[in-house]
């Protein structure tokens, strides 16, 4: 049997495995979103309405959905073979992540400064919880591309190819989410 053919069938074995674990996690993911809208308006405290600025959430949601199409940047340095091309998705897309991640954590800092904590009610908890954990994906997202980056210089790169490709699919679904989360969380509470 040829290294290729081995390398194939043992990059499809790891897609799959790769497969199975977003689908756990977006199990995790809808069970989150089910708890957010079973608290979500509190019946004391404060309410989504009065704590999210759209403007907030409308540049965290640009940084971090452009992040996906510049990704494509690098799938089509994969494609074409061009490491050049690869690195320059990658650090646009990290570049923008870490814009995402601003946002993020501004807007935290500022429910926490105004005392709007975790335990200020179930709804905030609730919060706290998704849109925390939806931010822990990113920021794993973004160590990830850091070792992406050190990665495309020191494997050959057919097994190169196949981590980045794997780490397409999890950016993707970590936007995905992050469109959910508009939908739920955000949208209904801004207008």
């Amino acid at each position: 049997m040829s290294s290729k053919l081995m390398s194939e069938e043992l990059f499809a074995d790891k897609r799959t495995g790769f497969f199975i674990y977003l689908f756990v996690e977006a199990i995790m993911f809808t069970t989150l979103f089910a708890t957010y809208l079973i608290y979500t308006p509190p019946q004391t405290g404060p309410r989504p309405g009065e704590l999210f600025e759209w403007q907030t959430t409308l540049l965290a949601s640009i940084f971090l959905i452009s992040s996906s199409g510049t990704l494509l940047i690098s799938e089509k340095g994969l494609n074409e073979r061009k490491m050049k091309l690869i690195m320059t998705g990658v650090v646009i897309t990290f570049l923008l992540g870490a814009g995402f991640m601003y946002f993020e954590i501004e807007e935290f800092r500022k429910f926490i400064t105004e005392g709007h904590v975790v335990s200020t009610n179930n709804f905030l908890s609730a919060y706290y919880v998704l849109v925390g954990l939806h931010a822990v994906h990113v920021t794993f997202g973004l160590g990830w591309m850091i070792v992406l980056l050190v990665q495309g210089r020191l494997l050959p790169f057919n097994l190169f190819k196949e981590k980045h490709k794997i780490f397409n699919y999890y950016w993707h679904f970590v936007d995905a989410i992050w469109i959910v989360i508009l939908l739920v969380v955000y949208i209904p509470y801004l207008f």
